[in-house]
């Protein structure tokens, strides 16, 4: 079968061209549109990003089309009825870098209990002082996780191996061996608040004005799922008043405007420029105890490269015959 994979990095390219089991593949680094059908008129497989929006008029200027794979966990840039009544099957890639992003989780959790930030600002002026750098131990101490996902249970993994204490809030409290408790007990007894669930109606502002004080004093919030969960305005006051001890973010409130997809960061086609723009204005970046990462947790090489793998094998899968990671079945 032909495929034709768009919305390509140049390293992406040679890193499927390592398959060739795959068949005649074409690869640009284009969105797929209307203008630019003619690339994939003789293909039965594409692949995509979520710049390519799949839509009727796109469907009939492909009509040898019989699988669309894309590259993101999100799919809603695909109308996915019409692929239905075309018989056209979708996948996707369901996971890719659960254990990446609670590294990093753990990576902001680390650099806040040892003032790395603090203790580099100093040295970059020449100053060794011990002074006002003392950290604590994770040892011992009580981490609270919002959401017990792919990314949550490598939390708690992770989290037992320092020797902490762990407690879970979920809406499925059915995997044995964690213990479960609302979330406000979770903001009560934790030292550590980290959130891992995904933004919905339900998760906008979960931590709010109303219940952030409901926190030990003293806690730290960690965000590395979605930047809408924490009411901005909210963690900023409780951080002035000292009732928050500090936060390390990987997300923004503002964000959730633009953002789908982590992978956009990396895409020629994203504004990069809204990020930037919203950092420099961000009153959180001026505060020293407050760490912020770009929304960067995703984004080591093994997770990229995990979602192509995942992709060729959604493609192999379907040139033998059967389907996995499908969204549309």
């Amino acid at each position: 079968m032909k495929v034709s994979f768009f919305e390509l990095e140049p390293w992406e390219i040679t890193y499927l061209q390592l398959h060739p089991e795959l068949g005649e593949c074409t690869f640009t680094s284009e969105v797929l549109n209307i203008d630019n059908a003619h690339l994939a008129k003789d293909a039965e497989i594409i692949a995509i990003f979520i710049y390519s929006q799949i839509n009727k008029q796109l469907l009939d200027a492909l009509p040898k089309l019989k699988l669309i794979a894309t590259c993101s966990t999100g799919f809603d840039h695909i109308d996915i009825e019409e692929c239905r009544k075309r018989d056209i099957q979708v996948v996707n890639v369901p996971t890719y870098g659960e254990n990446t992003v609670a590294e990093h989780t753990f990576a902001l959790i680390l650099g806040l209990s040892r003032k790395i930030s603090q203790t580099q600002e100093r040295l970059l002026h020449g100053n060794f002082s011990l002074e006002g750098l003392r950290g604590f131990d994770l040892k011992g101490k009580t981490i609270g996780i919002v959401g017990l996902g792919h990314i949550g249970r490598h939390i708690a993994r992770i989290a037992a191996g320092f020797e902490m204490n762990v407690l879970v809030h979920t809406p499925h409290t059915d995997i044995p061996g964690y213990k479960y408790v609302s979330f406000e007990e979770l903001l009560q007894q934790s030292d550590i608040i980290t959130f891992h669930c995904p933004l919905s109606d339900g998760t906008r502002h979960m931590l709010n004005k109303k219940n952030i004080n409901l926190c030990k004093k003293g806690a730290y919030i960690i965000n590395t799922a979605r930047g809408p969960i924490i009411e901005t305005d909210a963690l900023i006051a409780a951080l002035d008043t000292g009732h928050i001890a500090g936060a390390g973010l990987d997300v923004l409130e503002e964000e959730g405007c633009f953002l789908k997809e982590e992978k956009q960061f990396l895409s020629r086609h994203f504004d990069n420029e809204c990020i930037r723009v919203t950092l420099e204005n961000h009153i959180l970046l001026r505060k020293p105890n407050v760490i912020i990462t770009p929304h960067n947790a995703f984004n080591s090489e093994e997770a990229l490269k995990r979602i192509y793998d995942t992709t060729v094998a959604n493609i192999q899968s379907f040139l033998a015959g059967k389907i996995q990671n499908s969204v549309n079945s």
